[in-house]
C-alpha cells in the first residue's frame, strides 16, 4: 500500500517593506487518492491569463483534470505499479485508464519509471525525462515495483 508523501509548499507572492517575503511554508492538505495507491494534489491553480499574482482558491483533485477556462493546474502525481491499482490490460484494448485532457501539458517524471501510451505506440520514461502532451490520448503504465512521481503543468489549450 502506497503511503502519502507530505508534500511541502512554498508561496513567495509579496512585498513588505519593498522586499519579498515566503508567505506560506506549510505542507500541503488537498491529497487525495482516487485509485489505490493513486496520490494526486492539485498544488496551485490560476483562473484567467495573464495569471495573476492574487492567490487563488485551492481546487479539488480529480483523477482526470479539468482545466479552467483560460486556467492553469499545478500537479503532482505518485503512480503505482499497475498491480497496486489494479490495472488489468487486454491485448488489442484500449489502455483502462486512456484519457484525454483539453490542455497543454508540461510533464517531468521526478522518480521512477512508467510508460506513456498513446493509440499506436508507447515509450518508458525515466526520472528527469520531459514529456509535453498536447491535448491527445493517453495512458500511464507503471510496469515496474516502485512508485513513479511526476510534476505536471496543465494550461488550458484550444
Amino acid at each position: 500500500m502506497s503511503k502519502i508523501k507530505a508534500i511541502p509548499r512554498r508561496i513567495i507572492t509579496g512585498t513588505k517593506d519593498g522586499k519579498s517575503y515566503i508567505e506560506k511554508d506549510e505542507i500541503i492538505t488537498n491529497v487525495s487518492k482516487h485509485f489505490q495507491g493513486l496520490i494526486i494534489s492539485d498544488v496551485w491553480q490560476t483562473s484567467k491569463m495573464p495569471a495573476s499574482f492574487e492567490q487563488e482558491k485551492p481546487v479539488e483533485n480529480s483523477a482526470i483534470p479539468t482545466v479552467i477556462k483560460n486556467g492553469t493546474y499545478f500537479r503532482y502525481v505518485q503512480i503505482p505499479p499497475d498491480e497496486q491499482l489494479g490495472i488489468e490490460t487486454t491485448a488489442g484494448q484500449p489502455h483502462p485508464l486512456m484519457h484525454q485532457t483539453k490542455s497543454l501539458d508540461y510533464i517531468i517524471i521526478l522518480s521512477g519509471e512508467i510508460y506513456l501510451i498513446t493509440d499506436t505506440d508507447e515509450t518508458l520514461l525515466q526520472a528527469g525525462d520531459i514529456v509535453i502532451q498536447t491535448g491527445t490520448n493517453h495512458a500511464w503504465s507503471n510496469r515496474s515495483t516502485e512508485n513513479c512521481v511526476q510534476l505536471a503543468v496543465l494550461i488550458d489549450a484550444e
